[in-house]
Order: C-alpha cells, then sequence, then structure tokens
C-alpha cells in the first residue's frame, strides 16, 4: 500500500457499507429474509458485513451465499453458487462486489440467478468508477469515485489497512 493513495479509511469504509444496509432495508421493510450474494474475493467479504449490519439495524434474516467465476475470462468460466440455486426461488437477491468498473464481473454473476424466478435482483459495490462497459448500474454504492481507465482501486476490508486505496 505504500504507493497507493488512501481514498477513504477502516472507519470511513465501515461507515460507508452501514449506510448501505440502512439503504438496503428501507428498499426491502417488508421483506422477511434476502440474500446477499458476495462475489468470491472481496465482493464476499463486503456481503459479510453487510449481513453483520443488516441483523444489527433490521429484523430481516440474511441469507449469505458465495459466487465464484474467473474474474479475468468470466464469459469462459461457469458461474458457482454455494448454495443450491433452488434455495433462492422467489427471494430478493442482492448481489455485491468491492468495484464497479466496467460492469463484466457483476454481468456475469448475475447469471445464475436468470435462471430462477426471483422476487427483485439488486447490486451493491463499494466503490462505482463508472467506466461502465455492460449495462449494469450499482442499486447501493458506498462511493462514486471518477478515476481515469489507468488508476486502480483497491478496497480492502480487512485488517489494519482496511480501507479504500487508489494507486
Amino acid at each position: 500500500m505504500s504507493t497507493a493513495n488512501l481514498i477513504l479509511d477502516k472507519k470511513q469504509t465501515l461507515q460507508k457499507i452501514r449506510r448501505i444496509a440502512f439503504e438496503i432495508y428501507e428498499h426491502n421493510f417488508k421483506e422477511k429474509d434476502i440474500v446477499l450474494a458476495g462475489v468470491d474475493g472481496m465482493g464476499y467479504s463486503f456481503a459479510q458485513l453487510l449481513q453483520k449490519e443488516l441483523e444489527e439495524i433490521s429484523p430481516i434474516k440474511v441469507l449469505l451465499v458465495k459466487v465464484s467465476l474467473d474474474k479475468e475470462a468470466p464469459s469462459q468460466s461457469e458461474v458457482i453458487l454455494d448454495l443450491p440455486i433452488d434455495q433462492l426461488k422467489n427471494k430478493t437477491i442482492i448481489v455485491t462486489d468491492d468495484v464497479l468498473n466496467t460492469g463484466k464481473t457483476l454481468a456475469y454473476s448475475l447469471k445464475p440467478f436468470l435462471d430462477i424466478k426471483v422476487k427483485k435482483l439488486q447490486t451493491a459495490v463499494v466503490v462505482n468508477r463508472g467506466h461502465h462497459s455492460f449495462p449494469i448500474i450499482a442499486d447501493y454504492v458506498g462511493l462514486s469515485l471518477a478515476t481515469s481507465l489507468k488508476e486502480r482501486i483497491e478496497v480492502l476490508l480487512k485488517g489494519k489497512e482496511a480501507g479504500v486505496y487508489l494507486s
């Protein structure tokens, strides 16, 4: 992290996640349960933190699902969920990832949920960079950040160096 610029420290990042949890609750307050489907890696860590916050502030039961795919070649990889897809029918599903850049990862992460009937399908990200090449817009965003294509955003959600970094 020595060459990266700190954008949000750990406390600020956790505040953004808590605010997203409140937004999710506001838009889904009638739901008894929701599914947080985190993209493997920081997207799943984000989902875990959201689950904790939602369970603190609301009566909503949160089911956590890990979405695994090859982020480098998502169109050529299988998208795998760590729960049977039948358990997610007729649920409100929020797919989470750390950074929304082009929208490619989130677009392919939605694939398994398109094969079943869902009540609502939403997306949440910690940082939206806005370089969208796919028709993906996050429903819940912690921070929108204007960056150049050459710059890199890294979200760390664990440890002393947790935060959002720009390099």
